[in-house]
């Protein structure tokens, strides 16, 4: 059995996932993938299934960004406070994350969701936290860990 949302590839061995860690009155998010863009795209998918309920989501819209920063966790942040922006705003959520490095960013094919009309699971985000923030590149690949205000 593979932690909560593991890819695997052939033989069985995790590829890549994320899960959501007890933390007390916030969301807590793990991450990891062979790559960084992977890894990044996880945290997203893990942050949104902490309150959504994502089975059969349907795309409405992509929403195309670039986040610029100068760290990798700059960048975590500015991608999961893009993810609260646009679901503050407009009401949706990324099912799916295409994310492409570019000079001092990322570039983030978000495809959205309209999050009124999945079922509610847990309190949505509020704000990306500072506390305990953290991406690495180890030989088995990269990690990051999230909190988020709820």
């Amino acid at each position: 059995m593979h932690p909560e949302g593991a890819a695997t590839r052939h033989g069985g061995v995790p590829r890549g996932g994320h899960r959501g860690v007890p933390h007390t009155a916030d969301l807590r998010v793990e991450a990891w993938a062979p790559t960084r863009e992977e890894c990044l795209a996880h945290a997203v998918r893990g942050v949104c299934e902490s309150f959504l309920d994502l089975t059969g989501a349907a795309r409405v819209r992509t929403r195309d960004v670039v986040i610029r920063a100068d760290s990798d966790a700059d960048l975590l942040v500015g991608l999961l406070d893009e993810i609260v922006y646009w679901l503050d705003t407009a009401d949706e959520v990324p099912v799916d994350v295409e994310l492409a490095p570019v000079p001092e960013g990322l570039r983030a094919g978000l495809h959205m969701a309209d999050a009124s009309s999945l079922p509610v699971t847990g309190a949505a985000p509020k704000a990306v936290t500072l506390h305990d923030l953290d991406i690495s590149h180890r030989p088995e690949g990269w990690t990051c860990s999230v909190t988020l205000d709820v």
